[in-house]
């Protein structure tokens, strides 16, 4: 009898096993990474413009009473591509946005932009990744809402879709 049941054990660990990997297929852990720093001054920073006749990005102009929508983004992104009709739909309804551009060459931006739009303000050339890093951003594009006093209120990752615009502009318009 003894060993009747010990030749099913292998099997029903089999079983086991095999319900726990279907456990976790059906309900994965959520894969997004908050920066640690929402609820933060954002960090100390100083970035060149990218581009000429429009102003670069510091986090002192993060400070100046308005809260603001800053964009990570690059020329090469795909999926920057993707969000820009949102980011304009956001400049349209009034939310500041200013760009951080990440490892691009200013005649690529100066493409990308004449071929998406520009509803940036001001747009930061972060040639080594420095602030993108700062910021707690793991890519591009990723879009965080900062209040007048500089700090970090909300943090959307991935492309800006659609049905991401009005909770972005209610994140914004809570930071005032």
């Amino acid at each position: 009898m003894k060993r009747g049941l010990i030749i099913w054990v292998p099997l029903a660990v089999f079983v086991v096993f095999l319900g726990f990997v279907a456990w976790g297929l059906y309900a994965p852990a959520d894969r997004n990474i908050q920066s640690a720093l929402i609820g933060q001054n954002v960090p100390e920073f100083a970035l060149q413009p990218s581009l000429p006749g429009q102003p670069g990005l510091s986090s002192a102009s993060l400070r100046r009473g308005q809260p603001r929508v800053v964009n990570i983004f690059a020329s090469w992104c795909i999926p920057c591509r993707a969000e820009a009709a949102q980011l304009e739909e956001l400049a349209r309804r009034g939310v500041p946005i200013d760009g951080v551009a990440v490892r691009d060459r200013p005649e690529d931006l100066q493409a990308f932009l004449a071929t998406y739009g520009n509803p940036f303000q001001s747009i930061g050339a972060d040639t080594d990744r420095r602030v993108q890093l700062a910021l707690g951003s793991a890519g591009v594009p990723e879009t965080f809402v900062i209040d007048g006093n500089g700090v970090i209120r909300h943090q959307h990752i991935g492309a800006i879709m659609p049905q991401d615009v009005p909770a972005i502009v209610t994140a914004w318009e809570a930071a005032r």
